[in-house]
């Protein structure tokens, strides 16, 4: 749809070399110009008077568990809201990310995509008790990530409220598999389709609380699971045949002593082991789980190398006690998250550090693993924010969520939204 001559908007979004070509606002200058809209203005009236609304949305998503391959009750529960907001274009994929739109007044421009993911870390079964206590809201997920889903119907909601036109669409998603051994695959299966791949351009990534960070580093993250499989037997009689628990032992002793620096920060753990019968008999299986996480794609591999070099030596060792009897190694990568930066001169960086200016909030940028992980690889301009008010007890059954806060967090991520889609001249 071509704008028309009241349709035209405030400040044009342009490409790296159209912006090079011409003259346009300081990125504090847009910023302040949606800031003064009168309807604008009325987004922030409106998150104030919603706030109740939004907890009781809060509480209710938080009450739907959502485990890992297991968010389809939840997925669902989106999927209606977002129809109940009048988004268009509504729907799921197959491994239960929601889509809906807010269109926008260019039918050629390219989404500004706003995403929360629908997963949490407790597994199924897990009781999921929400509640109130004081001014908080508590339950396990209440702020990971039930506070980025509400973030982005709040949003949604406005928009509508207050009839807010954009003129680049907005798309809404609430992805699955973000923690864990989810590995990103609801963000990483987004981007392998050609058609949301081409449909995106920035893509803002609301996850937990507070509005003091800004995560433009993507930290990488490889993890690993070493099975050692053998005969097995008794203690006594069977006792000289290679044991899966010392071997796994042996590999253990050995990665450990492998060096890492400082800068780039890089960091390997341990995080499960085991296996095992009884006391007197010699184990036939012994498992361990490998996390290793680093700014450097270079450093991941390199922890790589020295993983398997310690598994490859153990082997050796063990296998040699006794000739006839031997130990099946099986080294499998269970988790791969890019690491990747988004670069210091980004327009969105420019545009979330304009509208932190004028909300005279203070943020920081920092490196964390998150969704934004996916699109920073493969070249794309991607951010991860808090969606405001304040949380604990994140991934435990305690984790909580204070309110109060909630509306600079709103006001933050409307702004940026204004300022990444533009809007048409009143």
């Amino acid at each position: 749809m071509a704008l028309g001559p009241q349709q035209r908007p405030l400040f044009p979004r342009m490409s790296s070399s159209e912006a090079d070509a011409r003259e346009v606002p300081a990125p504090q200058q847009v910023v302040a110009r949606f800031a003064e809209l009168r309807n604008v203005h009325q987004a922030f009236a409106w998150f104030r008077s919603n706030a109740r609304r939004f907890e009781d949305w809060q509480l209710e998503v938080t009450a739907i568990p959502a485990p890992p391959w297991g968010e389809a009750a939840r997925s669902e529960w989106l999927r209606a809201k977002f129809e109940e907001l009048g988004l268009a274009q509504v729907q799921q994929d197959e491994l239960g990310n929601v889509f809906g739109i807010r269109p926008g007044l260019e039918s050629d421009a390219r989404c500004i995509a706003i995403s929360a993911h629908l997963d949490t870390v407790f597994p199924a079964g897990t009781a999921i008790q929400v509640r109130r206590e004081g001014d908080k809201i508590c339950g396990p997920g209440i702020s990971d990530n039930g506070s980025g889903i509400t973030a982005m119907l709040a949003l949604a909601a406005a928009l509508k409220e207050i009839g807010i036109e954009l003129a680049a669409p907005i798309l809404f998603i609430g992805n699955v598999g973000e923690e864990g051994e989810g590995d990103l695959r609801g963000m990483r299966h987004i981007f392998e389709q050609q058609h949301w791949a081409e449909s995106i351009g920035a893509t803002v990534v609301l996850d937990g609380a507070g509005t003091d960070t800004i995560i433009a580093e993507g930290l990488g993250s490889r993890r690993y699971e070493v099975t050692m499989r053998g005969s097995g037997g008794h203690s006594w009689s069977d006792f000289g045949i290679p044991n899966p628990v010392v071997a796994l032992a042996q590999v253990i002793a050995r990665f450990s002593q492998t060096s890492v620096p400082a800068s780039p920060k890089t960091t390997f753990n341990i995080g499960t082991i085991q296996g095992g019968t009884s006391v007197n008999s010699i184990p036939q299986l012994a498992m361990m789980r490998v996390d290793t996480r680093s700014a450097s794609v270079e450093q991941l591999d390199r922890l790589e190398r020295a993983l398997r070099e310690a598994v490859k030596e153990s082997l050796s060792e063990a296998s040699g006690k006794k000739k006839q009897e031997s130990l099946i190694v099986d080294l499998r990568v269970i988790g791969n998250r890019p690491a990747a930066d988004l670069p210091a001169d980004s327009h969105l960086l420019k545009m979330i550090r304009a509208v932190d200016a004028h909300l005279n909030n203070n943020s920081r940028i920092q490196r964390a693993s998150t969704d934004a992980n996916i699109p920073l690889a493969l070249g794309r301009e991607a951010i991860a924010i808090g969606a405001g008010g304040s949380g604990g007890g994140a991934h435990t059954l305690n984790e909580w969520y204070d309110p109060a806060g909630r509306d600079l967090g709103l006001k933050r991520i409307l702004l940026l939204t204004l300022a990444l889609a533009g809007v048409p001249e009143e």
